[in-house]
């Protein structure tokens, strides 16, 4: 087969082995011998190792795993054979420890002396104090250098924020550091009075309108939908943002009916944009749609498209940034704010060329998926999902042993799986996709809709309690007019880890890993809530 996937026709996962053995040359022309320290009982350590006579012999160098991604446009994956053994000994040893408490103003006598040694601090030292402190004292400090605040006059409480009118006719609130407002802004452990009066409440960051919004069945879960009108994506995408009166900032805290929120807002609105393109009537505004009448929406938008009829945007964008951080240094790590939200969008067939009459295609991720489907069942006449799904059903440990677990699947129920793929290229990668043929949110009916729901949870919940901090997903579907049946709708859930910065291997699509995704599988499988039920137990 000359696709590069590790998917074969005959539902079997294909993995490459290096055994390396070599010898290179030594073209060294001085030795620069030293003392490196000392060893516990005196003797001196050292660098011979280092300088060589001759030429250097490999004969055994350590085995690596070559993983081609199922999808070529994501690169392959590379597991360390001598690193895995170890992981399978212990699979439980997979995880990230707890955030250690930190506290400036326990080092000081009192308030005033500790406030003081803090704004005497390096800038890069009160950023770093500012996402890693645990002490509300730190951080009110922090806030209070970061911008102006007004305050109310009976409890001395902040209630929000100075705000000037610029040259431009724009108010802007007065920030005095915007790296610094943003990193202790952020911080879960910022009293929720401050929390309210510097990001929370709506309007502060700005004047998105809030365009939808949930809490129809549990009063505890609340979700505005805002509008970013200009917007890096274009067209504007959506935002379905955890509301100040339900605020989110740990998984942990994420209920069911939270993420059954968030999504809804998602199927609201593409159906409902979906309808007005189409031509079906638009649905009443004022109020959020029922999943009966989500339903009834969807079904009227599919027997017009079976018509025939074209539109002007055909495809999904969904994603998820979880978790914020700031480095010392200045650079921002993940998302832009780190209450829990969701981004939505359409996106246009084509969009026309800037310079000459014409268009090109505009680009959706999916797409990607779509071009990889066809090319398979061009060379192989299989579907491309079917055979996947089959090959992680019948999987076989990629170390070979038989006595350790095999299967790459963390959650299931009838209609969908949750699993690792063969080839991570996050350490901790997770995907979701449908067991029939669904390509996208306007394919999927509501039972379908309510287990990828409670899916997504499931992922994230389990990542959340293995420690994991940051988590970039991502949906690929494909068009919902003329989308391809080979094509299922998948969701991956991208981790970032401290020791995987992403840089000269990874800008190739060269993923480096440390463990079997079986072991992977298992540790994920661990921190389940027992009965795997995630409605009940979430």
């Amino acid at each position: 087969m000359k696709l590069r996937t590790c998917v074969s026709p005959v539902g079997r996962f294909i993995v490459g082995l290096h055994r390396p053995h070599f010898t290179a040359d030594n073209f060294r022309e001085t030795d620069r011998l030293d003392d490196l320290g000392t060893l516990p009982e005196g003797t001196r350590h050292r660098n011979d190792a280092n300088f060589p006579r001759g030429p250097v012999h490999a004969p055994k160098a350590d085995w690596i795993f070559e993983v081609p991604n199922a999808f070529p446009f994501r690169g392959t994956t590379y597991i360390g054979k001598t690193w895995a053994d170890v992981r399978a000994r212990k699979p439980e040893a997979i995880a990230l420890p707890e955030a250690p408490e930190i506290s400036f103003f326990d080092g000081h006598s009192d308030e005033r002396s500790a406030t003081q040694a803090i704004r005497s601090l390096p800038r890069p030292l009160q950023l770093a104090l500012a996402v890693t402190s645990t002490d509300a004292r730190d951080l009110c400090a922090l806030a209070h250098m970061a911008c102006t605040l007004c305050y109310d006059e009976n409890s001395g409480h902040p209630w929000g924020l100075a705000y000037e009118r610029r040259s431009d006719g724009r108010i802007k609130a007065v920030i005095a550091d915007e790296g610094l407002f943003e990193a202790v802004a952020n911080n879960r452990h910022l009293p929720h009075v401050y929390q309210q009066a510097m990001v929370l409440r709506p309007g502060t960051q700005g004047e998105s309108e809030i365009v939808g919004e949930w809490c129809q069945s549990n009063p505890d879960s609340h979700v505005f939908e805002y509008l970013r009108r200009n917007s890096y994506i274009p067209w504007g995408h959506y935002a379905a943002n955890m509301a100040d009166n339900a605020v989110r900032y740990r998984l942990q805290e994420l209920t069911l009916q939270d993420m059954t929120g968030m999504r809804h807002l998602y199927y609201q609105r593409s159906y409902s944009r979906l309808a007005g393109l189409v031509g079906v009537p638009p649905v009443a505004g004022g109020r959020t749609l029922t999943i009966d009448e989500l339903e009834m929406l969807r079904l009227k938008i599919l027997r017009e498209l079976k018509g025939g009829k074209t539109i002007a945007f055909d495809r999904t964008l969904w994603g998820w940034n979880y978790g914020f951080d700031y480095a010392p240094s200045g650079y921002r790590l993940h998302a832009s704010h780190q209450q829990i939200h969701q981004q939505f969008a359409l996106i246009p067939t084509e969009v026309p060329l800037a310079a000459d009459e014409g268009s090109l295609p505009a680009y959706a991720c999916g797409d990607l998926v779509s071009d990889f489907v066809k090319a398979f069942r061009h060379e192989t006449g299989r579907g491309f999902f079917e055979c996947y799904q089959q090959a992680i059903v019948d999987n076989r440990r990629m170390d070979g042993n038989a006595q350790r677990e095999q299967s790459l699947v963390v959650f299931e129920d009838d209609r969908m799986m949750l699993f690792v793929p063969k080839a991570q290229t996050s350490q901790w990668e997770l995907n979701l996709m449908p067991k029939t043929p669904v390509g996208s949110i306007l394919e999927a009916d509501t039972p379908m809709r309510r287990s990828l729901d409670r899916a997504l949870l499931a992922a994230v919940k389990v990542l959340g309690a293995m420690g994991a901090r940051m988590i970039t997903t991502i949906e690929y579907s494909t068009s919902v007019v003329a989308g391809d049946a080979d094509h299922r709708l998948l969701i991956a859930f991208l981790p970032r880890l401290p020791d995987s910065p992403g840089a000269f291997s990874e800008a190739q699509l060269r993923w480096i890993n440390g463990h079997y995704p079986e072991d992977f599988a298992l540790a994920c499988r661990r921190h389940l809530p027992d009965g795997k039920d995630t409605s009940q137990c979430w």
